[in-house]
């Protein structure tokens, strides 16, 4: 027996207690996730827009465009994320496209409206983009019901909006925003394209589990698909390379590897390796040592905990370096860890370390990359970290690379297309890779199995 469901939104109907999208009709999800299962994907577990009919439909899309911003004019300085935001707007050219962004966080300089993300995401699709100075009152419904097949409608930034930065809570919680009430009135579905917010519990990336079908965008899609790649079904031997600034995401995400059966090797680098040398008893000197706790800060104790039950328990997996290069004096001096404690700050892992670490990339089967081998930024102590790049490069094996300075290294060296998957996600990556919950993946899984499609019953667009 077919029945409305009120509960929810007027579109959705259910069959023996499935939730059916009866609004938009299916591709042949069956095949789709043949195809996943067969490249060892789980996006399975949550709904893909290509499996929807969009035509005509109001579609609402949570992007993360947030970009670098020149200071004095605004313009943008690096287009990325506009960029990596088309695929899923390519799908959506027969839809009225609402896009729901956000621009920095409010108190900050770069902290604008989304006017100029308007004109630059025109600027790269050759076409249109509206743009409202508004999120969810009366002009931001107005153009959203004005809207008509094919015309793009981006919102202003969601982060002015009150409830965003300032509501926690769990999805149905979220769902009782003005936001989400309001916008969930005047739309269809909602798309979730944004995974570098993946990590975020606001109610623009949870909020709408509870009123609309929630689906994965293109990239959303990518990252996941790469990632899952990576972490559940890897080409042996599988090895992580794990540095650069973030130390507590570095040890987490190599804890979560071994302790996962992921990782066949660690390979530390930058302030990861200093922290796991000084903890498997080498002394690397006081000003390496307070280097380290000042930039762990209040999660000090628990990473070096975190540390030493890694070196207690995988010890044979973590491949230390067996030489270094410090800062003497503006001048970059080998030495090997035999020759510590140095007063000098450690910049950079040492020559045949680098080409330890370039061999075990160039025979990996899967590399998850996290973070550059040093301080990169100086010329002397660049070494490490293009020696990496360029074995990833070389390398035959599966490459990802987990976002911030290292990607965009990559991209500027021109590696990029060498590499098997560039994150996007950032913050989002790293507490991916290191086995943490993700909201916006988490609501996306929710709603999978709350608007779930019944594949063996065909239904018809109201």
């Amino acid at each position: 027996m077919l029945v409305a469901d009120s509960r929810y939104s007027k579109h959705y109907l259910r069959i023996n207690n499935l939730a059916l999208i009866s609004l938009f009709g299916y591709s042949s999800l069956e095949k789709r996730y043949q195809k996943l299962a067969a490249f060892g994907c789980n996006m399975a577990r949550v709904l893909n827009l290509r499996d929807f009919n969009v035509e005509s439909k109001t579609v609402l899309v949570r992007v993360d465009i947030n970009s670098p911003l020149q200071p004095k004019s605004q313009e943008f300085l690096d287009d990325t994320r506009i960029r990596a935001i088309i695929p899923t707007l390519n799908l959506l050219t027969k839809s009225k496209v609402v896009i729901l962004a956000h621009q920095s966080r409010p108190g900050k300089k770069d902290f604008t409206n989304t006017l100029g993300h308007s004109r630059e995401l025109g600027r790269v699709l050759g076409r249109n983009v509206k743009w409202v100075e508004d999120i969810h009152g009366e002009k931001a419904m107005k153009a959203i019901e004005e809207l008509n097949d094919g015309e793009i409608l981006m919102l202003n930034n969601v982060r002015m909006d009150p409830e965003e930065v300032s509501v926690k809570g769990n999805f149905e919680e979220m769902a009782e925003t003005k936001i989400i009430q309001r916008l969930s009135s005047v739309v269809d579905i909602f798309v979730n394209d944004a995974f570098a917010c993946a990590h975020r519990n606001t109610p623009s990336i949870v909020g709408f589990t509870h009123t609309l079908p929630c689906v994965a965008g293109e990239l959303m899609k990518r990252e996941i698909d790469a990632l899952d790649v990576a972490l559940e079904h890897p080409s042996r031997p599988c090895i992580a390379v794990v540095g650069g600034i973030k130390v507590e995401d570095s040890i987490s995400i190599a804890d979560n590897m071994l302790r996962k059966g992921i990782a066949d090797e660690i390979w530390p680098t930058g302030g990861v390796a200093n922290l796991l040398i000084e903890y498997s008893g080498i002394d690397i000197g006081q000003g390496n040592h307070d280097f380290l706790v000042n930039e762990l800060g209040d999660s000090y104790h628990q990473t070096v905990a975190t540390a030493k039950a890694m070196l207690n328990d995988f010890a044979n997996k973590i491949m230390l370096p067996t030489d270094l290069a410090a800062n003497v004096e503006d001048n970059r001096v080998d030495l090997t860890i035999n020759e510590l404690p140095i007063d000098a700050p450690i910049f950079d892992i040492g020559i045949m370390s680098t080409m330890a670490l370039s061999a075990a990339i160039k025979r990996a089967g899967t590399i998850i990359l996290n973070g550059p081998a040093g301080v990169f930024e100086l010329t002397d102590f660049a070494f490490g970290t293009i020696e990496m790049l360029n074995a990833c490069a070389e390398s035959a094996g599966y490459v990802v690379v987990g976002g911030g300075h290292t990607a965009t290294l990559i991209m500027n060296r021109g590696l990029s297309e060498k590499m098997g998957h560039l994150s996007t996600g950032g913050g989002a990556c790293l507490n991916y890779l290191a086995g943490r919950l993700l909201p916006g993946i988490a609501s996306l899984e929710y709603s999978a199995e709350k608007f779930k499609l019944k594949i063996s019953q065909t239904i018809t667009d109201n």
